[in-house]
């Protein structure tokens, strides 16, 4: 006889606690990275400031979190609306091995993000990062710990306590979705950035071209297009988004200028630009190129000693 108490596990079930527990793993991930890289921007180490990692870092984790947590409130919603149905799939073996799977994955993942933290901390690393970026990883892994011990023991399956959590944990993750954009601006902020740096780019690369043309004639070109080598296959590069020629003057015999039209500045972190002086060994390099959101000249002077040996008799 067949027995009708008996609760079986549907593919549905397997799909939404696996899906659930995939959200949820990606999330704490995301969430951790986010905040580090928050307290790296306010608390600036200047040995090891590299803006564009971190907001690579900020961009990657607020995506992971646009789509990870709605995904995993979802799930959650219709695991949560399914046990209500079926009140003894709660007591399910294979449902609480999912959990403490879940439990699992997260205590891992959090003793790495530890470990990576000790080890930056015992290689000199700042000690209020540090004890702040300890502060978040043990905040997330207390709640994180508190609520699943709590929700495998609970018996009031009508507690509000979920849904309050649900709806803290939504408007502090898009909190920090928007924080995110003061910092490392909008998609167009983002875009402009990007645009500027082709600039320099395209810029150093007339510029050495300009040089090896003194080299080869002991004479300045007198526009772009001369630079022009249908043998190399060089080929002036232009402007990324008006798609013209840079603007080239000669001064003298030996000085020329090459100018631009920026969107941004060369100095623009976002929030953090009145505070951050990062260090680098290109610091030098970089102020050869320094720049404001406006029509920018470079003037550059050869000095005929520093390749006399490469001039060609």
């Amino acid at each position: 006889m067949e027995n009708n108490n008996v609760i079986k596990i549907q593919p549905k079930d397997v799909f939404l606690n696996l899906f659930n527990i995939f959200a949820f793993y990606i999330s704490v991930i995301g969430f951790i990275i986010l905040y580090i890289q928050y307290i790296n921007i306010l608390f600036p180490d200047p040995l090891e400031f590299y803006f564009t990692g971190i907001t690579d870092l900020v961009r990657w984790s607020t995506s992971v979190l646009f789509i990870a947590v709605p995904g995993y409130i979802l799930t959650s919603w219709l695991i949560s609306k399914d046990l209500a149905i079926t009140p003894r799939k709660r007591e399910l073996k294979s449902r609480k091995v999912l959990i403490y799977f879940t439990l699992f994955i997260s205590a891992i993942t959090i003793a790495i993000d530890l470990m990576i933290l000790i080890y930056n901390f015992l290689g000199g690393g700042l000690t209020i990062q540090f004890f702040l970026k300890i502060f978040i990883v043990l905040l997330v892994a207390a709640s994180v710990f508190g609520y699943y011990i709590w929700d495998l023991k609970r018996k009031d399956l009508k507690s509000k306590i979920p849904k309050i959590l649900a709806w803290t944990f939504s408007i502090v993750v898009l909190a920090s979705i928007i924080l995110s954009f003061f910092i490392i601006g909008t998609p167009a902020d983002q875009r402009d950035r990007k645009n500027d740096e082709r600039r320099i780019e395209n810029l150093q690369m007339i510029q050495s071209q300009i040089i090896d043309y003194w080299i080869q004639k002991e004479s300045l070109p007198q526009n772009l297009n001369e630079l022009e080598d249908s043998i190399s296959g060089f080929a002036v590069p232009k402007d990324p988004e008006v798609k013209s020629l840079y603007e080239y003057n000669v001064i003298d015999s030996l000085s020329f200028e090459l100018c631009a039209i920026f969107k941004t500045s060369g100095d623009d972190f976002g929030i953090t630009s009145e505070r951050i002086k990062p260090v680098s060994v290109y610091d030098s390099f970089k102020q050869n190129w320094r720049h404001e959101a406006e029509r920018t000249c470079f003037e550059r002077t050869i000095d005929p000693e520093l390749y006399k040996d490469r001039i060609i008799r």
